[in-house]
C-alpha cells in the first residue's frame, strides 16, 4: 500500500514531466499509451519545464546572451540540464533553438556538441551537455558522435576522468567526481556503441565499484546526501543511477550504496531533497569557497531547485525507485 501510493504521488497531474517518465521509465508504458501520450504533451504547458521555458528569451538562451555558462546555476548550460532531465525532445521548438544556442557558447564553459568556439574542453561540461543533447534525441547527430569519440579518447587509460585534463592528452588523474563522460556513454543507445566506447564503459565502471562508489580520499560529506540539480557534482545517487542503467546491478560493491539508500527512505516510502548545491556542509572546502567568493563576487553561485531541501522529492524518489528497480528490489 505505500509502494502504490507513493506511485500514485509520483503520477499527480501536477508535474507532467515526473508523471511521463513513471509512466515509461518505472511503470514500462509504450510511447503509443494514451496516459502517456497525454502526459508528454503537458510537459511544455504545466510544472517546472512549462515554468523554465515562461524565463527563455526568445534567442534561445536563459539570464545572458554574453556567457552561457554563468551566472551559475541559472544561466543556459544549467537549464538545459535540467530540461533533459524532465522529457522534452527535439520536436519541441524551443528546445531545438536552444540547444543550437547551447552549441554557439563562449569559450567560458565550452562543451556543447558542435561547439565551433576556440577554447579548451572540459570533461565535466562535455559530458554534461552531450548526456542532454543525447536525451533531446540527438543521438545521430554527428555532432554527439564526435563529442562521445572525444570522451574516449582522453579518457583515462585505466578507466575514469579528470575535469581539467588537457584536450592533447588522456587524463593524468581521475576522480570519482567526474562522473559526467560515464553518463553520456550511458544515455547512448546501447546499440550504437563503438567496441571503444564499450570499452571505455567497462573501465570507467570499475573505477566507480573498485571504490564502491565513494573510496577516494577523506570521507566527503556532500557524497552522502541527495541533490537535484545534480549540475556537476556527484553523490552516491548519482552513481548508482550511472552504474545500474550500465547493467551493473547484481554487482556486489554497489552494497554499500544500496544500503545508504534504503536508510535513508522515509517511513512513508519517498525520499527527500537532501540539500542544493553548492553544497560543500562538514566539508573542508566549505572555507576556501568562501574566500574565494569574497575575492570574486561576480562569480559567486546562485543556487537553483525545482523543490525544497529537507522535504519529501518527486525528482529524488523517482530516481531512487528506478535504481531499486533495476537491482530487483
Amino acid at each position: 500500500m505505500v509502494a502504490r501510493a507513493v506511485v500514485d504521488w509520483l503520477l499527480g497531474e501536477d508535474q507532467p514531466a515526473i508523471r511521463y517518465r513513471t509512466l515509461t521509465e518505472l511503470l514500462g508504458r509504450p510511447q503509443s499509451d494514451p496516459e502517456v501520450r497525454e502526459a508528454r504533451s503537458r510537459i511544455p504547458e504545466v510544472g517546472w519545464a512549462a515554468d523554465l521555458l515562461a524565463e527563455r528569451d526568445a534567442a534561445g538562451w536563459w539570464v545572458s546572451e554574453k556567457s552561457h555558462y554563468r551566472p551559475k546555476y541559472v544561466s543556459t548550460n544549467w537549464k538545459m540540464l535540467v530540461l533533459s532531465d524532465l522529457g522534452l525532445r527535439r520536436d519541441n521548438p524551443a528546445i531545438r533553438d536552444s540547444c543550437e544556442a547551447w552549441a554557439r557558447m563562449r569559450p567560458q564553459g565550452r562543451g556543447a556538441p558542435g561547439s565551433t568556439v576556440p577554447g579548451p574542453l572540459h570533461h565535466c561540461m562535455t559530458g554534461n551537455a552531450t548526456r542532454a543533447w543525447i536525451r533531446f534525441g540527438y543521438a545521430d547527430d554527428p555532432r554527439v558522435r564526435k563529442a562521445l569519440d572525444w570522451l574516449v579518447e582522453t579518457a583515462h587509460p585505466d578507466g575514469g576522468w579528470s575535469c581539467f585534463s588537457s584536450v592533447y592528452r588522456p587524463a593524468t588523474s581521475r576522480s570519482l567526481d567526474c562522473w559526467e563522460g560515464l553518463s553520456a556513454l550511458a544515455a547512448y543507445p546501447s546499440s550504437k556503441r563503438t567496441r571503444s566506447m564499450q570499452g571505455c564503459i567497462e573501465k570507467g565502471a570499475e573505477f566507480y565499484l573498485d571504490r564502491e562508489l565513494h573510496r577516494q580520499g577523506k570521507p566527503y560529506p556532500p557524497w552522502f546526501r541527495f541533490h537535484y540539480p545534480t549540475h556537476y557534482y556527484y553523490d552516491l545517487l548519482v552513481g548508482l543511477e550511472v552504474l545500474t542503467s550500465l547493467g551493473y546491478g547484481s554487482d556486489p560493491r554497489l552494497r554499500f550504496a544500496l544500503s545508504l539508500l534504503e536508510e535513508k527512505r522515509r517511513p512513508d516510502g519517498r525520499w527527500n531533497l537532501d540539500a542544493v548545491h553548492p553544497d560543500v556542509k562538514g566539508s573542508s572546502l566549505a572555507a576556501r569557497w568562501e574566500a574565494w567568493f569574497k575575492d570574486h563576487p561576480a562569480d559567486r553561485f546562485l543556487p537553483f531547485a525545482l523543490e525544497r531541501a529537507g522535504s519529501p522529492s518527486k525528482m529524488i524518489t523517482l530516481r531512487a525507485l528506478l535504481v531499486l528497480d533495476r537491482v530487483g528490489a
